[in-house]
């Protein structure tokens, strides 16, 4: 299979996740708004999903694909299946360790973590901590999960761990439709969220543990053991981890700082949603396919064939997150408008988390970039590099936003972790270019320099028709109406953006013929 069909399975899963995703915040805002409960549920949700990035997506798919590749092509099967067991052993009592640790310290992390600003409203805190510490436990389900996740991406079984996040969205859309159709209050509704959460980890665990089994592995549980190989995967985890989920840390630096002003961590929330659309559908797709692709290439001994799946995945993401950045900088106010403007959220709240995203716009190139350059550094068992870089990027986005908040709110934040993004993605480029182990094409730079000048024509395009079609698109126009236009905008732009690309040679068919054919070299025989 080639590299962009792979690509596109994954993406095409985290589509239909992220399309739920959509549903789950357009019903969240019509019950919730940016009031207080809306606040509580997304300070208590966003610890657990905090730890599951640190302990789940970024370690694993960070340390444990390289190794569990390095097992198959030593070992087969059954040497990888030996190590899975090792692995899920040591996971599985460390995990438990964590959740009772953490459990019991819930009050202090809400205090002085999670959301320090809550502390002086007795209810909201007292709420946040019950919330925090019955959501925390989808942690343990999610860690697991990523794990048999990593497993079914080195044994290129993509679709099951893909879809298996569009569970947690199916579940909290039925506990909102529930409330809604009760006519619960704000804080029962947050309840229900916070048990469907856990519901749907013990459901994706289910889920990708059947597509474990349906491609010839079982996971038994072995005594927790320090193996070599379970030492060598800690030694790689641990700065996998803290890089794996800078985005997440940056966001609760934002969210702790956000905690002081009523309505500012629901307002971050739902513009993070939008963005992740293409974040998920590009950078998680290049992030999940390109890392086992890399690391069978270099253990093969391709590294020139490494070289080019590095620069045609930089090249697949421009390609796409440009014109996306473009478009949100430029049609922020309309998508939250026809996205959430009902119910309890007004114009004021569009005119916020329009601003937010806008930003979140200027960020998303850099933020899926650093997804496909990170796994040239993991796949050749190298995860300090990114941790440091990450600690810098930590730095400047707390001292961004601390220094910015005072004066913009939330929209500060915003730009705080787009500058951190976007210094992350500086430094990881220079090093894999300096070390050797990305090539520097000058036709590449030149067609991405064509892509950004298309990009802008779409851009002037989109300006001129919002002036023109501003009575549809007005918060006192039909929903239907709404909507109708604003898809039509954005077909329209997708036209003038993809024939402006193959017109000045930002793309060309054969390019794209050439990715969707290529496959991945063959192994190197010794």
């Amino acid at each position: 299979m080639s590299l962009v069909k792979k690509f596109a399975t994954v993406g095409g899963a985290t589509l239909g996740s992220r399309i739920f995703g959509f549903a789950r915040e357009t019903l969240m805002a019509a019950a919730l708004g940016t009031g207080s409960m809306a606040d509580v549920f997304y300070a208590a949700f966003r610890f657990p999903n905090l730890f599951r990035r640190l302990f789940a997506e970024g370690a694993f798919n960070a340390a444990f694909v390289p190794l569990f590749a390095k097992e198959i092509e030593a070992n087969g099967t059954e040497g990888a299946k030996r190590f899975s067991e090792e692995v899920f052993g040591v996971l599985f009592s460390v995990l438990l360790l964590i959740t009772i640790v953490m459990e019991l310290c819930m009050p202090l992390l809400v205090r002085f973590i999670i959301a320090p600003g809550f502390a002086d409203d007795p209810d909201k805190f007292s709420t946040t901590i019950r919330m925090a510490a019955v959501m925390f436990p989808y942690l343990m389900c999610m860690s697991l999960t990523a794990m048999m996740s990593g497993m079914l991406n080195s044994l290129h079984h993509f679709f099951a761990a893909a879809v298996a996040p569009v569970f947690l969205n199916v579940v909290m859309i039925g506990a909102l439709v529930y409330a809604i159709y009760t006519g619960a209050e704000p804080l029962a509704t947050a309840w229900y969220l916070s048990w469907g959460v856990l519901a749907a980890g013990i459901l994706q665990l289910a889920v990708v543990y059947v597509g474990v089994l349906h491609a010839g592995m079982s996971i038994g549980f072995r005594f927790p053991k320090m193996t070599p190989n379970v030492k060598r995967l800690l030694i790689l985890a641990v700065p996998a981890a803290v890089t794996g989920g800078i985005t997440q840390i940056n966001q609760l630096i934002g969210q702790a700082i956000a905690s002081s002003r009523d309505g500012a961590i629901a307002a971050l929330q739902y513009a993070d949603r939008i963005y992740q659309l293409p974040l998920g559908v590009v950078g998680v797709a290049v992030g999940v396919v390109l890392l086992p692709e890399l690391a069978r290439a270099l253990k093969g001994g391709n590294l020139r064939e490494a070289g080019n799946l590095q620069n045609r995945s930089i090249e697949f993401v421009l390609f796409l997150t440009i014109p996306a950045a473009f478009a949100l900088w430029v049609l922020a106010d309309e998508i939250i408008r026809v996205l959430y403007e009902r119910g309890a959220f007004h114009q004021d709240n569009t005119a916020l988390v329009g601003s937010i995203l806008a930003i979140y716009g200027i960020g998303l190139p850099a933020f899926v970039l650093i997804k496909a350059l990170q796994p040239g550094f993991y796949a050749r068992e190298d995860t300090k590099t990114p941790m440091r870089f990450s600690a810098v990027a930590v730095g400047v986005n707390c001292a961004t936003a601390l220094a910015l908040f005072p004066y913009l709110g939330a929209p500060g934040i915003a730009v705080a972790e787009a500058t951190a993004g976007w210094i992350s993605t500086v430094l990881l480029f220079a090093t894999l270019l300096s070390r050797g182990h990305l090539a520097w094409e000058w036709a590449l730079a030149r067609r991405a320099a064509l892509l950004v000048v298309s990009a802008a024509v779409m851009s002037g395009v989109i300006v001129f028709l919002q002036h023109r079609w501003e009575p549809w698109l007005a918060s006192s126009a039909h929903l239907a109406t709404k909507v109708g236009t604003l898809g039509l905008l954005i077909a329209i732009s997708m036209a003038v953006y993809f024939a402006t690309a193959f017109l000045i040679g930002g793309a060309d068919l054969g390019m794209i013929r050439r990715n969707l054919n290529r496959k991945t070299a063959p192994k190197a025989k010794g």
